[in-house]
């Protein structure tokens, strides 16, 4: 007999694995900041997350990952980096989440989830880094925001773009997505 309390335990397990790979990821890259910093490896487990579980799962994986791995592991930084990353991510997985479930699940559709998600939360990303900024008396210029959120990050969005759609389509044919 299945049960509400049934289906969030289903979900509670790869919710868990998805926060697990954004604490695991960063560390195979972590050797290396300015790597890390390009692959952007928390992003992966976020946005598959979203696919596959859900916005609302998305959402709580992705604010909880940056910050409680700064907690654990003191890295990334808890101000500003871990808590804008924290609105950043959360707002991946809501999006591609959401937006999954509302599409049709074929390949233009999930690119054009996957780059909305992208798109949006780097968008919060910088809202969040500009609003940090201004609360702590400094700045936060729109060069800034541009080198963050795209220039340096551009091997992880390639990546992103190349690889999530691989992912998600092997989980489908597994079994594990929708």
């Amino acid at each position: 007999m299945k049960t509400k309390n049934t289906k969030t335990v289903r979900q509670l397990v790869p919710a868990a694995l998805f926060l697990a790979l954004a604490f695991v990821l960063p560390l195979l890259t972590g050797q290396v900041p300015k790597v890390g910093n390009m692959l952007c490896p928390m992003h992966f487990p976020v946005l598959l997350c979203g696919f596959v579980l859900g916005g609302p799962w998305g959402l709580a994986v992705g604010f909880a990952a940056p910050l409680l791995r700064s907690v654990l592991f003191g890295m990334p930084p808890m101000f500003p980096v871990a808590i804008s990353m924290a609105f950043e991510l959360a707002t991946y997985g809501l999006v591609s989440g959401l937006l999954w479930r509302k599409a049709k699940h074929t390949l233009p559709a999930l690119y054009a989830v996957l780059l909305t998600a992208m798109v949006s939360g780097r968008i919060v990303w910088g809202i969040v880094r500009f609003v940090l900024a201004g609360l702590t008396g400094g700045s936060f210029p729109f060069s800034a925001f541009l080198s963050g959120a795209l220039f340096t990050a551009v091997p992880g969005i390639v990546a992103q773009l190349v690889f999530i759609p691989l992912l998600l389509t092997a989980l489908q044919k597994a079994g594990f997505a929708d």
